[in-house]
């Protein structure tokens, strides 16, 4: 297992595990597939401010996990939200526990302190949305903290949006200036 960052190359291979949670699932609230441009732009974007991780396996790629800004006043500098997308036949082998591992570790080098995962959420599971995601955060120790009701609108169909928290360091008064990503791991 190789975890890397991602470099815009890895845009169709990429876009590849991402188009079925669009076509298929509420996990993203993302009507239409991308156009590999567009998400090639994503990517290098991604990586102008945080990481943008690759994890290849036997020479495959299997999954990918990045960070965008939680929210984007400059009071929220500290804080990300964190995205992972494994290829669907490449779950509960542990590909998702080490991005998101790795991801913290070169965030906490930035110095963000607060991690967030936004997470589509039906009460019942169902032929689209599983619980899965939630299960895993509670695993790698993220806290519930809000629920949004009926935000995300897909397939006819009202979700939830919970959102979990981790918190990666101590919130002080003064708190270190965010560092640039690291640009190579």
């Amino acid at each position: 297992m190789n975890i890397r960052l991602a470099t815009v190359a890895d845009a169709p291979q990429l876009l590849a595990i991402y188009a079925p949670y669009i076509e298929e699932t509420a996990i993203t609230y993302e009507y239409t597939v991308p156009s590999v441009a567009e998400f090639a732009a994503r990517i290098e974007n991604t990586l102008k401010k945080y990481p943008y991780l690759v994890l290849e396996d036997e020479g495959e790629i299997r999954g990918y996990a990045y960070a965008s800004p939680f929210r984007t006043r400059a009071a929220y500098a500290w804080c990300v939200e964190t995205s992972i997308y494994l290829r669907k036949d490449c779950r509960k082998k542990g590909y998702g526990k080490a991005l998101l591992q790795k991801l913290e570790k070169l965030l906490k080098e930035q110095n963000v302190l607060s991690v967030y995962a936004c997470i589509s959420f039906a009460e019942e599971e169902n032929e689209i949305l599983t619980h899965a995601s939630i299960h895993f955060h509670e695993k790698m120790g993220y806290a519930h903290a809000a629920r949004v009701h009926q935000c995300g609108y897909k397939f006819e169909r009202w979700f939830d949006l919970v959102i979990m928290e981790k918190m990666l360091g101590e919130h002080t008064k003064k708190p270190a200036p965010l560092k640039k990503p690291a640009d190579h791991i």
